[in-house]
């Protein structure tokens, strides 16, 4: 699965906007007082402008070059401040998903992920930046009732649960280049950051394994499919 557009909300775009451009180093595609858009890789990233009484965050990822997990860490250090676990960690191994991943907070309080994924192949040379950030590979979807959310989505949806990551208040469907993290409104989102997941609204514009568009739209979410 490929997350295509990601589009979230914001209260100020200004601040998202700087620091989307200046310190990680995405183009901007489109700018206003309403609405602004990156390039992420392959996927695009918008914010729209939130109401004033909004509150929520997210947490979403980028997929980087497999090899470069190493320079990642150096060239995003530099620029803001990781995520520490209580133990004081701030780059984390995940086994059974055979990744790398660091974690770090734009300026609206997101919790932000660049992990490398092993299994892909998609190694490079080049020395990292911004434009290393290969695709948005990850968003959570809050819901009150993780399984619901799961059984409906696949019904709609060829999405398998990815690498046994299926518990009460966590799923993750989908596959290396795009998973959809379904969690418990509530749950602590990691790295033990004590941002509880939000009900936030969401619009997801991606593609299954088999080329058909979907958009996914919430919460509560709503799924349909995108006529070519």
């Amino acid at each position: 699965m490929e997350i295509a557009h990601l589009t979230l909300l914001a209260q100020d775009l200004p601040a998202q906007h700087k620091f989307y451009t200046e310190i990680l180093g995405l183009p901007m595609l489109e700018g206003g007082e309403e609405v602004i858009t990156f390039g992420v890789g392959r996927s695009k990233l918008t914010f729209l402008q939130a109401d004033e009484d909004w509150e929520g965050s997210y947490h979403f990822a980028f997929n980087i070059p497999e090899n470069q997990f190493t320079q990642a860490k150096t060239w995003l250090a530099e620029r803001v401040k990781l995520i520490h676990n209580p133990a004081g960690q701030d780059e984390f191994r995940f086994e059974s998903w055979n990744a790398h991943a660091l974690y770090f907070y734009d300026p609206a309080g997101n919790i932000l992920e660049l992990i490398a994924r092993h299994d892909l192949p998609n190694a490079s040379d080049t020395p990292f930046g911004g434009d290393s950030l290969l695709a948005i590979s990850e968003i959570g979807l809050t819901t009150p009732d993780v399984a619901a959310t799961v059984r409906q989505i696949q019904s709609y949806l060829p999405l398998k649960v990815y690498r046994n990551s299926e518990s009460e208040e966590f799923v993750a469907l989908g596959d290396a280049a795009g998973l959809l993290i379904i969690v418990k409104k509530g749950r602590i989102w990691w790295p033990e950051t004590g941002v509880p997941a939000s009900l936030s609204p969401v619009s997801i514009l991606s593609m299954d394994s088999s080329g058909q568009g979907f958009q996914i739209s919430g919460p509560p979410y709503d799924i349909s499919p995108v006529l070519s």
